[in-house]
């Protein structure tokens, strides 16, 4: 469990970084995103690799590996834009930015330990494929949510569909690095 943490908190890091600096390109423009448009922006990026997978090639030059690293990042951007107050200002500094990556990525990692911790890390045995499928049934599921105005009546909510989603990304992420340097 202790190499999963490490290679889970590299993975991570690795995707803060890339946030926090097109935070300070890009300033906090995806402040003004709505839910639909970032789930809109991951089912994007999910497809892609979908297609590539099931197509077996590429013709643009954007690896497997950085949509999953997009997938986590706006997943991230989902649960702060739920967590920021309605009226929130759009604008904020790259270092508000990391504060509020921090705080969600913070809170993903945890569920990951529970979960990973009750499910026996049975994730290492699962394919990128069902993956980037179960990341497209979570977005799927965001939808009709957000189609019955956020409202479920036994199910989890959003926000726990986007954690789930990110962690599916990030084992990805570790899956991917593991073969690169086996």
């Amino acid at each position: 469990m202790q190499h999963t943490l490490t290679q889970y908190k590299s993975v991570v890091a690795g995707c803060e970084d890339l946030f926090v600096k097109k935070a300070f390109d890009y300033g906090t423009s995806w402040r003004v995103l709505r839910p639909i448009s970032i789930v809109d922006q991951i089912y994007i990026k999910a497809w892609r690799i979908r297609q590539i997978q099931e197509i077996g090639n590429q013709k643009i030059s954007d690896s497997i590996e950085s949509e999953f690293v997009g997938i986590v990042n706006y997943g991230i951007i989902g649960l702060i834009q739920f967590a920021l107050p309605a009226g929130a200002t759009v604008e904020a500094t790259a270092e508000q930015a990391r504060e509020w990556y921090t705080a969600q990525k913070e809170q993903v990692e945890a569920l990951m330990l529970q979960k990973n911790h009750d499910y026996g890390e049975a994730w290492r045995e699962m394919s990128q494929q069902s993956f980037v499928d179960l990341i497209l049934v979570k977005l799927l599921r965001i939808k009709q949510i957000l189609a019955n105005n956020g409202q479920t009546k036994v199910s989890e909510g959003i926000d726990a569909n986007f954690v789930d989603i990110i962690n599916y990304a990030i084992f990805a992420l570790i899956k991917i690095t593991e073969e690169r340097t086996a």
